[in-house]
């Protein structure tokens, strides 16, 4: 088994990347819906989020509301360590168990753990590569504002609210670009596939 950490910053293209990875035919872990599943009604992070953050961020049908809290935790680092610190540990675990799965079921897979914070939450010792997907501030800006219906203040807001893309890169053991159209950033992941498999892994 080989695993690829692919991350990087917010509307860098990730999710892209990753479903290109995954018709190659790898194993995708998401973390973004394995913090989803963590944070469910009932479960033991839902319980620490509404006592720590109020029940202000429940939707009326008690399930939480992310567009409520991520305006609490990019405007605030001291909210946005709290709550790390009450999902982190738990994502980790979780991550944890779904590749000890696929060890058990495809000992030879390629698997892809799609995660924004990988290097924020102490997750590259789960994996043998680390693939950072950068774009443009700029045009991370536009997708993000397009993509999540906000405005030029929360946007850049949400940008600045994460790790450097200077900083991030140093960890980088391969880069994929997304800045140009999709035929480019295709062209990218099918290249560096090949490689990871030209060199046996």
């Amino acid at each position: 088994m080989f695993i690829i950490g692919l991350t990087g910053g917010i509307a860098s293209g990730k999710s892209t990347v990753a479903g290109i990875l995954q018709g190659l035919g790898a194993r995708v872990i998401d973390t973004d819906q394995v913090a989803r599943e963590v944070v469910r009604p009932g479960q033991p992070a839902y319980q620490e989020i509404v006592a720590a953050f109020g029940r202000g961020i429940l939707r009326p049908d008690g399930s939480l509301d992310r567009q409520a809290l991520g305006r609490i935790v990019f405007s605030d680092a001291v909210a946005r360590e709290v709550l790390n610190a009450v999902t982190h540990p738990r994502i980790r675990e979780e991550v944890r168990a779904k590749i000890a799965t696929l060890r058990q079921r495809e000992p030879e897979a390629v698997v892809v753990i799609e995660a924004p914070l990988l290097l924020e939450a102490g997750m590259t010792d789960m994996v043998d590569a680390i693939w950072v997907v950068t774009a443009p501030a700029e045009v991370r800006l536009k997708r993000l504002m397009e993509r999540d219906n906000l405005s030029l203040e929360e946007a850049a807001s949400r940008l600045r609210a994460q790790m450097g893309e200077r900083e991030r890169l140093r960890y980088a053991t391969r880069v994929i670009p997304t800045g140009g159209d999709l035929a480019a950033t295709r062209a990218s992941v099918l290249a560096a596939w090949r490689e990871l498999h030209r060199r046996g892994r």
